[in-house]
């Protein structure tokens, strides 16, 4: 299937490691030019990019740096003549309980979570609007069912889901598309660090894979990275404010549904 995005220019915030490293690396093997903004690239997926695509590039960049996101998105369309698309991918979960963060805490992590989501998007979307392009918000389940002990990561992934469905509303008479991704038990780089706080990872792992209705398994990258691409390109040409949940049926099903192990 040719997905239309031959030499189209995506820029992938974190797009060095995990999620945002699987839709680099698809968009370049279906003929696109990926932007990776991060703050450091491993050598091999560095390599392996450039290897797919000699036109991708990664920029080193502090997106609390609102300035520099701004003078880098400008050298980025000027050298390549425009930006087709715009992943919001970066951030973590910080663990952040109501309890015992203050509110500087709560805007600092904001900062890291939240804020350059709006920044890339104002900088990028003048040139998406040319080509009347695409922007994806990969945001979390957590933003919709909450988790426990997290209220700051819930509550920035939550209005990511906000500026989703406001900028899809605010530019679809310029034919530009919004929609996110929700991912939610996928095995990153940063979810595997996550597991090392319980006292047993492995049964910790089974117990949250036995709950996904869909082959008691995670979400892989590879799969997060096939719903981001599709639904960036042109042929998803009719979908726009959309919070994609492609998680196995976990959020929507697994306390529907009682799965009889034997």
């Amino acid at each position: 299937m040719d997905l239309k995005i031959k030499n189209k220019i995506c820029i992938i915030t974190g797009g060095a490691k995990g999620i945002g490293y699987g839709i680099a690396k698809l968009w370049a093997m279906e003929g696109g030019i990926p932007v990776v903004f991060s703050r450091s690239m491993p050598k091999e997926h560095d390599e392996e990019l450039k290897n797919l695509c000699k036109s991708y590039e990664f920029y080193e960049i502090d997106l609390k740096n609102y300035e520099q996101i701004e003078e880098l998105v400008k050298k980025v369309a000027t050298k390549h003549g425009g930006i087709y698309a715009l992943v919001n991918n970066a951030g973590a979960n910080d663990n952040l309980h109501i309890e015992n963060t203050s509110t500087k805490d709560l805007i600092k992590s904001y900062e890291n979570n939240l804020f350059h989501y709006y920044a890339m998007a104002k900088e990028c979307l003048p040139y998406i609007k040319k080509e009347q392009g695409s922007i994806l918000n990969i945001v979390s389940k957590t933003g919709i069912t909450g988790q426990g002990r997290t209220s700051a990561y819930a509550s920035a992934k939550a209005a990511q889901m906000g500026f989703t469905r406001e900028w899809a509303c605010a530019f679809a008479k310029d034919s530009v598309r919004v929609n996110a991704i929700a991912p939610a038990e996928v095995m990153t780089p940063l979810y595997e660090k996550w597991l090392q706080n319980f006292p047993n990872p492995k049964e910790q792992y089974e117990k949250i894979a036995k709950a996904i209705p869909l082959g008691h398994r995670f979400t892989t990258i590879e799969e997060i990275a096939n719903t981001a691409v599709f639904t960036l390109s042109p042929l998803a040409s009719h979908t726009t404010g959309q919070i994609l949940m492609p998680d196995g049926g976990y959020v929507h099903l697994d306390r529907a549904l009682n799965w009889d192990e034997n």
